[in-house]
């Protein structure tokens, strides 16, 4: 049945038919070698071959049987499949379809070909059945098409048909005349007039009749079953309050059987046994001819199970998956059960005494967000075996695989796959590990839940020995992967992280980078200890992409929904590193994710219009555009270069794969096969598999052909060739015993064959030229500078003998350009800044502040100011006056009244200065809340510096009214409130008073 210990396989991609790919003579061909995942949630995507016991399902589980490659090449359809079905003889195999306009197809096995396509429904196919002889298929529609078909699939002719006022979940033929349909409130059978047909030959009205229900009327039934030999005519529900129901064949309900569970799922029948598919993982066994009860299945692995510790007893409070699926291999006697989070197992049921398991494999239960490929490394160094890969999910796990038989060290062999090598839960809620979408109301077109739940992306270290992921909530977590323990966990951002990326080891730091759709990157010190070193806010939307490059230097480009690319170049500075923008390059389309060749002196970029951008790391500028898809509708999605930099897999949202000369931009092979959009892909780096992830849960393995990858292969030797060649030619350089000698001829007598430098080398050295002749327009803006050496020293240097040209090289002030070491970083980054500490706003006492204020000549010239503009004609005389009044008198209180009422109101006065300290403190702790993610209390810091720069452009106008401007000295002004004259000196300009009367 399945694949695994010498067990024969025949499965079928249930998402996409063709698992091989052969779109024209010009194209490579690309096969689907493994698939690891199934997407069945009901019996009625799940089947098996009576004659060999080979078992089909809605998603392939392991292709043994390759025989869609023909089927492929031969048709275009894409559509997703929902249902199929054996036929008796296990020659045929009908499937249908989900989507617009869904086609129900009949397959010859043998012959790999299509026999039949019946076009009747509108949205979908819910399931499908071959009638006992052979003459007939059955195919119930979703619940918006309300329609039940009989085809004559030889003639390809309609021969009954008529619609159900409820939806349909499950079929069973009794025999060629009658056949089952359940649902909600619905047991009905339906009955075919062969006669009344031949003599027509016309689509006919199709006959039925209700069950009779009874009490039971308002049950859902979810699963039937017909019986077999000696039990012919009776036909046997399973609903989902979980009863087991049995009808003669009058309609009549004759008995029915409390299963003692919380919800029932599915049910399969033998001529022997009755099997039903309960919650908790629980399957009951019962006799077909009098329904007696014989025993369970034993219970498969529970929830947060670790695949790498043997086998223990288990706790009677582990929960366990929900059984959702069943089919029986009459062959064998196996039966096969699917689980709702999306694990399959088969048991051998010969002897119902003595159940034992044949084979099991676990997948992922959601979305798979992610796929890396663990880098090669000595045995010693690698925490890994070879050939070994993870992928990420929405159902909280992070699972590692290896598809090769190499040893596995310290990974034994587990009892639950062949295939997984440990499962990584990321929390401890089980909830999400059960695909959610199962669910007794769900409708037939429903996605998958969008909860806030899940790893979304994940990165590991250059060196192997950590695992970076960030969640959908924000958290990034760094693991170990020698032991597989957590080792630091960060509430990073406000929304899900979108990208993580570890600098190279190339660029002498180690450094790790995390962006999220809150529009924040930050810049994270591995080597201490993951400490922040910078958050950057150049990006106005989310950011999709970011990339670590250079050789000796740091350089980051990051790309987002703004569409926008920025590249920034690191710099040294006292207390760590900091990036500033070097480019800026604005598209008019969206951009989705980018990646970098093994040279480090091209980025792809996949674009919203179905383009591939390249563009030059050092200047920013455009190399090439090319077709990323050969479709007319959808967006690019992902990008990824194979390990050599010749190929460039690119995936679009139509669901398809293709992979693309990187140089020339021809296409060279197009894959189908994920009823899902692809979220991520990988090249093995043996160049032999490309590993696509989808949406759809499933794990794609591609085969490469033997020419893509010899051309891999030949372009990597050549790399490596030249490197070795820089190598040497380094090592000739400094070699102190070298021996040069220089002979001087005549120009005419040089060789003319000597080689010319190539176009693509001309190009790259102007384009390296005007990088550094040729400042753009935002380097200015940004305050980015170009660093000048001013040494006398007479050596050539393209830095310091460059003048600029054109109309940047002019400026309003003739100031020289500053070097990076001059400017003030904080401009480029909002850190805190020192410098700009707020005044203390709440004084001790009145005679303090009244010292403070008067040594301040800000104040002294708005009051003067204000003097001026009502009306005095002194001007600047007695503005001078005033000046030199304040600094030789007092502004003490000249009146015990005035004394006693500024000592009573002194509270009042200075109140409004206390305030604003209440909200700065507030401010702090805010900051300083270990519980807020490093999105927030940088934006936190962001909005309280707005707040400083504002106070310092624009003071806080004048709190009183002047009644009358100066006394008679004109060193004091007159204020009036509650029959109380008050003088209080000019300075005291930001007291408040009460108003006068």
């Amino acid at each position: 049945m399945f694949a695994g210990n010498g067990v024969s396989a025949v499965t079928l991609n249930g998402a996409k038919i063709a698992p091989s790919v052969n779109v024209s003579l010009s194209f490579w061909q690309v096969m689907l070698e493994k698939v690891l995942g199934i997407t069945t949630q009901t019996s009625s995507g799940l089947t098996c071959d009576p004659n060999t016991g080979h078992v089909f399902c809605v998603r392939t589980l392991r292709p043994h049987l390759l025989f869609w490659q023909e089927i492929k090449s031969s048709l275009s359809f894409r559509k997703t499949l929902s249902a199929l079905s054996f036929s008796p003889d296990g020659k045929l195999i009908v499937t249908g379809e989900n989507g617009h306009r869904p086609a129900v197809r009949v397959w010859d096995v043998e012959e790999r070909t299509q026999v039949s396509e019946l076009h009747g429904h509108k949205h979908g196919v819910a399931c499908v059945a071959f009638s006992p002889k052979m003459k007939y298929i059955v195919s119930v529609g979703y619940q918006h098409d309300m329609i039940v078909n009989v085809w004559d699939w030889r003639q390809d002719s309609l021969v009954a048909s008529n619609k159900v006022s409820c939806k349909v979940m499950a079929l069973s033929f009794s025999d060629d005349s009658c056949f089952v349909t359940v649902g909600h409130r619905h047991v009905k059978f339906w009955f075919l007039d062969a006669s009344r047909e031949v003599k027509i030959k016309e689509t006919v009205p199709l006959v039925g009749r209700s069950g009779l229900l009874g009490e039971l009327h308002n049950n859902i039934f979810c699963g039937v079953a017909c019986g077999h030999g000696r039990m012919l005519g009776s036909t046997f529900c399973v609903s989902y309050s979980g009863l087991l129901c049995q009808f003669n064949e009058k309609r009549v309900l004759e008995k029915w059987i409390d299963l003692k569970v919380t919800v029932a799922n599915c049910i399969c029948v033998s001529e022997e046994f009755i099997f039903c598919g309960c919650a908790n993982g629980t399957v009951r066994i019962f006799h077909t001819h009098n329904m007696h009860y014989l025993s369970d299945l034993p219970k498969p692995h529970c929830l947060g199970v670790d695949v790498v510790q043997e086998l223990k007893l288990r706790r009677q409070d582990s929960v366990y998956p929900d059984t959702i699926a069943l089919t029986f291999d009459p062959c064998n006697r196996w039966l096969s059960c699917v689980y709702k989070d999306h694990s399959v197992y088969i048991w051998d049921v010969k002897d119902t005494n003595k159940v034992w398991k044949v084979w099991s494999d676990l997948f992922h239960s959601s979305f798979v967000w992610n796929v890396e490929v663990y880098p090669e490394f000595e045995d010693h160094q690698a925490c890994l075996p070879p050939g070994s890969f993870l992928t990420c999910s929405s159902d909280n796990t992070i699972r590692f695989w290896n598809l090769e038989n190499s040893p596995r060290a310290r990974f034994q062999e587990n009892s639950y796959s062949n295939n997984l090598l440990k499962v990584m839960y990321v929390d401890n809620n089980i909830q999400h590990l059960q695909d959610s979408t199962n669910v007794p109301d769900r409708g037939e077109n429903v996605g998958y839940l969008d909860v806030k739940s899940g790893v979304r992306v994940m990165q590991i270290s250059p060196n192997g020995q950590h695992l970076a992921s960030g969640d959908r909530g924000g958290n990034l977590r760094i693991h170990e992967l020698r032991f597989m323990d957590e080792v630091i966990k960060v509430e990073a951002h406000d929304s899900e992280v979108l990208c993580l990326e570890y600098s190279k080891p190339e660029t002498g730091v180690a450094l790790l980078a995390s962006a999220s759709r809150d529009r924040l990157i930050h810049v994270l010190n591995v080597d201490k200890n993951y400490k922040l070193e910078q958050t950057l806010d150049d990006h106005s939307s989310a950011i999709t992409a970011i990339k670590f490059t250079g050789n000796g230097e740091v350089q980051m480009i990051s790309c987002g929904a703004d569409k926008s690319i920025y590249f920034r170049c690191a710099q040294k500075v006292a207390d760590g590193i900091n990036f500033t923008r070097t480019h800026h390059v604005a598209e008019k389309t969206t951009l989705y994710d980018m990646d970098i060749d093994i040279t480090q002196k091209y980025v792809a970029v996949a674009c919203q219009d179905r383009n591939v951008r390249v563009y030059n790391t050092v200047s920013g500028k455009q190399k090439w555009c090319y077709k990323g898809s050969q479709a007319d509708d959808g967006s690019l999605l992902k990008v990824h270069l194979d390990p050599s930099g010749t190929f460039l897999a690119a995936s679009c949202s139509d669901k398809s794969i293709s992979v693309i000369d990187f140089h020339s931009g021809e296409c060279v092979a197009k894959m189908f096969g994920h009823s899902e959009i692809v979220t991520g892909m990988k090249f093995t780096y043996d160049c032999k598999h490309l590993i696509t992830v989808s949406g759809d849960s499933c794990v794609f393995i591609w085969h490469l052909s033997p020419e893509i990858t010899n051309c891999m292969k030949r372009h990597l030797m050549e790399l490596d060739q030249l490197q070795q060649e820089k190598k040497a030619k380094a090592r000739n350089w400094f070699d102190p015993n070298r021996r040069e000698t220089y002979v001087t001829v005549p120009s005419r007598c040089l060789s003319h064959d000597a080689k010319e430098p190539s176009k693509d080398e001309i190009e790259e050295e102007r384009e390296k030229e005007s990088c550094l002749q040729t400042p753009a327009k935002d380097d200015f803006d940004t305050g980015i500078h170009i660093e000048v050496d001013n040494s006398d020293s007479m050596t050539f240097n393209p830095r310091v003998s460059y003048q600029p040209q054109g109309r940047w090289a002019e400026r309003a002030n003739k100031d020289p350009i500053k070097t990076i070491l001059d400017t003030d970083l904080t401009y480029f980054t909002p850190i805190k800044n020192d410098s700009m500490n707020e005044i203390d706003l709440e004084p001790q006492n009145l005679d303090q502040l009244l010292l403070e204020v008067s040594n301040t000549p800000l104040f002294r010239v708005e009051v003067a100011d204000l003097l001026a503009s009502d009306g005095h004609s002194e001007g600047e005389t007695e503005a001078n006056d005033l000046d030199e009044n304040v600094k030789q008198n007092s502004s003490l209180p000249q009146t015990p009244e005035q004394e006693k009422y500024l000592k009573q109101h002194f509270e009042t006065l200075v109140e409004a200065p206390a305030e604003g300290n209440e909200e700065e403190e507030e401010e702090k702790c805010l900051f300083l809340n270990p519980r807020l993610s490093i999105s927030t209390r940088f934006l936190s810091r962001c909005q309280k510096n707005s707040r400083k720069v504002y106070r310092g452009l624009h003071p806080p106008p004048p709190k009183f009214h002047v009644e009358s401007a100066l006394d008679s000295a004109g060193r004091q002004i007159l204020l009036h409130s509650e029959n109380v004259t008050v003088k209080v000196d000019c300075c005291l300009r930001n007291l408040m008073l009460p108003p006068t009367r």
